[in-house]
């Protein structure tokens, strides 16, 4: 398949600048997932590196070769929208043989290549169908299909399952997972708002900043375990990282800090003497907050607890707390609303940031 890259990319219109000097290499063979707020560009990324947008600035390479000025057709990609886009009176079959049709491509091979995509789909019983005979997800597989029989050297996945419902989703997410293992050497970037998506699908996650660029490139685990800035932190994982403001009072391979509200928390990034005193952010996930009858990080008054079943969240504050801190209990918790809690962490999970930055990547 193919290799990207793109070198000090840029995109603006007019005095708005959208994206801003993204640099990044994709392999060949990666599902590369871009995730962001509303606004950041992530669609607009996509769109650029199908060809559908102009590069304001940059270059993007394919297999080596600059493609800035060639048409999409001639890009060796392919694109799945959110919407399905099928041709209303045409069957299944027709729908993902029409791009070839079109190039005046042999019968057989248009034929080979349905029959081909259908079975890694599992949409054989259906290729004679019309698309108002087929459910959400079925349609969207066959969207799908259009592309893989076109063998492009990229797929570009725009919020593809954005109008499925939750159960939907699931399974197509789990279709989408099988249909990447099925085809190992197919190099994939899909943009999505959902978490899960993103966590479970890519290879990698670009995180995107409005009006910026890039924030992180890692692997899931690397930007839920260690993330680079408060932004990743609070952007991967829900309910968002909880960050309380405090001070480092001990230092070395342990170090401890003193919150604003009078805690006390203990995170195994190390630090160095001259950091006594620093301000810093305390970062610690809601998951990773359990009860404690000893010293505590945070102690407050439950306001609102949401019982999930599998786990129960608990929202709660200090008398001067701001805002509430947000802990997710495995289990059913009953009768905690109104009641003092306390809550500690391990240390090996509790983040530092400085000025934005975590401590771990000075």
């Amino acid at each position: 398949m193919a290799d990207l890259k793109l070198t000090h990319v840029e995109k603006a219109y007019g005095e708005v600048k959208i994206l801003e000097d993204i640099n990044l290499d994709i392999g060949t063979g990666e599902l590369i997932v871009f995730v962001g707020p509303s606004g950041c560009g992530k669609s607009t990324l996509l769109r650029m590196i199908a060809g559908l947008e102009k590069i304001t600035s940059g270059t993007l390479e394919i297999d080596g070769q600059v493609v800035n000025d060639i048409p999409p057709a001639r890009r060796g990609i392919a694109m799945v929208f959110q919407s399905y886009a099928l041709y209303p009176h045409m069957t299944v079959r027709e729908n993902m043989a029409f791009a070839l049709r079109i190039a005046k491509r042999d019968r057989a091979e248009i034929d080979a290549a349905v029959n081909r995509a259908a079975e890694i789909l599992q949409l054989t019983p259906y290729l004679d169908r019309l698309p108002k005979a087929l459910s959400g997800g079925q349609r969207q597989r066959v969207a799908i299909g259009r592309a893989i029989v076109r063998d492009p050297k990229v797929y570009l996945f725009d919020e593809p399952l954005s109008n499925l419902d939750a159960a939907l989703r699931v399974a197509t997410r789990i279709e989408i997972a099988q249909l990447k293992e099925k085809m190992p050497d197919s190099t994939m970037i899909y943009v999505t708002h959902d978490q899960v998506e993103a966590m479970t699908l890519a290879t990698r996650i670009v995180v995107l900043t409005v009006g910026q660029g890039i924030a992180q490139v890692g692997t899931p685990l690397d930007l839920y375990e260690r993330p680079e800035n408060e932004f990743v932190a609070q952007f991967i994982g829900s309910p968002a990282m909880n960050l309380l403001e405090g001070e480092i009072v001990g230092t070395g391979a342990e170090t401890e800090i003193r919150l604003a509200d009078g805690g006390i928390a203990r995170s195994a990034v190390p630090t160095q003497a001259s950091d006594k005193g620093m301000a810093v952010r305390v970062g610690i996930r809601p998951e990773d907050m359990v009860p404690t009858e000893g010293t505590a990080i945070y102690s407050g008054t439950v306001d609102i607890t949401e019982a999930l079943g599998e786990v129960t969240q608990i929202y709660f504050r200090a008398e001067n707390g701001a805002a509430p801190v947000i802990a997710k209990l495995p289990g059913i918790h009953a009768g905690l609303r109104h009641k003092t809690v306390a809550m500690t962490a391990d240390p090996a999970k509790v983040h530092l940031f400085h000025d934005g930055r975590s401590l771990l990547y000075r």
